[in-house]
């Protein structure tokens, strides 16, 4: 079943010591794209949240986001260092102006100030496999949103693709009359200039010019393909492979053969129906590009 390329999911995780929300965000996008967005302490980490969500997905411009909430437990560490520098200017604003006000709650926001414990390599393992445990759920949640939406689209592709096979249809009934109306027209205007004329024609010149026709105005070719590429098309909409590349392709192709029976089939009745048969592949080409 094919997957929608948006989605949203979310995880939640927390413990004696931290609290993690991991949100993961997905629009529509011709290649993979992953912006990870991390609490300073967990950037390490990137890497490995991109590894995860490169083994489930394939398109797509992800977010990948952490907001984390210590516990009175964990608290973060003030940085007495940090925090006398910025004292230190302060100060020398304060000489030069006379009018400042130290705001503790301010301060402890500058960069630098506050700062989470540092992690030993035990304690780095456990919150890389928090982290990644998180990512893949994650992850789970996003594709069953893709797969929801996923289905909503397959069923809108199949009812485009049998639209365009009942106008294909009548094309395919249509063509052979073509053909022996061609025929009924120049016998029958030839007869009226032989008569007008008193000269006499060939039935041989007659065939050759009808055979010509014919073979300038056969569409079975390219009825042909259309129908086997409608049948490819639907086989991959059913399929579990990430199919929007070849999807976009195969409506490029399926437009491309309508194009031609518009111009060989000289017939306004066939021009009728590859207009309509036009129509529905726009809206094919319009919603694979939200197909992973």
């Amino acid at each position: 079943m094919i997957l929608s390329m948006t989605g949203y999911g979310d995880v939640h995780y927390s413990d004696a010591r931290v609290s993690y929300v991991m949100e993961l965000r997905s629009l529509n996008n011709r290649y993979f794209k992953a912006t990870i967005k991390l609490p300073e302490h967990l950037a390490i980490f990137e890497s490995e949240i991109e590894r995860v969500l490169r083994r489930r997905i394939t398109r797509g411009s992800l977010t990948c986001s952490i907001r984390q909430k210590h516990t009175a437990d964990a608290a973060q560490e003030i940085n007495i260092a940090a925090v006398e520098r910025y004292l230190a200017q302060l100060s020398k604003v304060a000489a030069t102006t006379g009018n400042v006000r130290i705001d503790i709650g301010s301060l402890l926001q500058l960069p630098g100030v506050c700062e989470p414990p540092e992690m030993d390599e035990e304690e780095r393992e456990r919150q890389l496999k928090i982290v990644t445990t998180m990512a893949e759920q994650v992850t789970e949640r996003l594709i069953e949103m893709r797969r929801i939406e996923g289905r909503a689209i397959r069923d809108d592709l199949l009812q485009h693709c049998q639209v365009i096979r009942d106008h294909l249809r009548k094309i395919e009934e249509r063509a052979p009359l073509v053909l022996r109306e061609y025929h009924t027209r120049l016998l029958s205007r030839v007869n009226e200039l032989i008569a007008e004329a008193k000269l006499q024609l060939q039935i041989d010149d007659l065939k050759r010019e009808v055979a010509l026709y014919a073979e300038r105005c056969d569409i079975n070719e390219e009825i042909s393909r259309l129908g086997a590429h409608l049948d490819q098309f639907e086989r991959l909409c059913d399929s579990s492979e990430a199919a929007g590349r070849k999807l976009d392709f195969l409506a490029q192709e399926l437009l491309r053969e309508t194009n031609t029976i518009g111009s060989k089939a000289n017939d306004a009745t066939i021009a009728h129906h590859v207009v309509e048969i036009k129509g529905a592949i726009d809206r094919l080409k319009e919603q694979v590009q939200n197909v992973e």
